[in-house]
């Protein structure tokens, strides 16, 4: 789709040089734009989806096709969709979905390119004790095999 192209040319032209990065473009079939930002070291503002709405919109032309854009940041409870997302939340609580639905809380250790760490706490029986024993447990997951990750929010 040459309109795709032409989104992610001005959404990286606009980019560089900032600390923000892309995440998603959406094209729907009525031509909604959705283009969603993400920032590594700080919160996205208003101001800069502002901006990078004017930007875009400067350079796609109304008279050839008409379209809606809408520029907002990722948000707290959707869903990580990047390597780069996973690395900014290294050191915070995540809730991973697994493929089979079941859900774990723990901490986020480490991320790459490839695969991510994660560190929880769980109980383990004992043999010969009736109490289990709490104790940490590390697991290494590759993207592919989880269904989803995202921060979890303490109030």
């Amino acid at each position: 789709m040459k309109q795709q192209e032409q989104l992610e040319q001005a959404a990286a032209a606009y980019l560089e040089g900032k600390d923000l990065f892309l995440v998603d473009i959406k094209v729907s079939a009525d031509n909604d734009i959705d283009i969603t930002i993400e920032s590594d070291g700080r919160d996205v503002t208003l101001d800069d989806c502002v901006e990078m709405s004017r930007f875009i919109e400067s350079r796609l032309d109304r008279d050839v096709e008409d379209f809606s854009l809408t520029v907002g940041s990722a948000g707290l409870t959707a869903p990580f969709k990047l390597p780069r997302q996973y690395r900014k939340f290294v050191g915070s609580q995540i809730e991973v979905t697994f493929r089979d639905g079941h859900r774990q809380k723990a901490l986020l250790e480490s991320a790459d390119d490839e695969q991510f760490e994660i560190s929880f706490e769980r109980l383990v029986p004992v043999e010969g004790k009736k109490k289990k024993v709490r104790e940490t447990a590390h697991q290494t997951l590759r993207y592919s095999e989880i269904k989803s990750a995202k921060a979890v929010i303490k109030f």
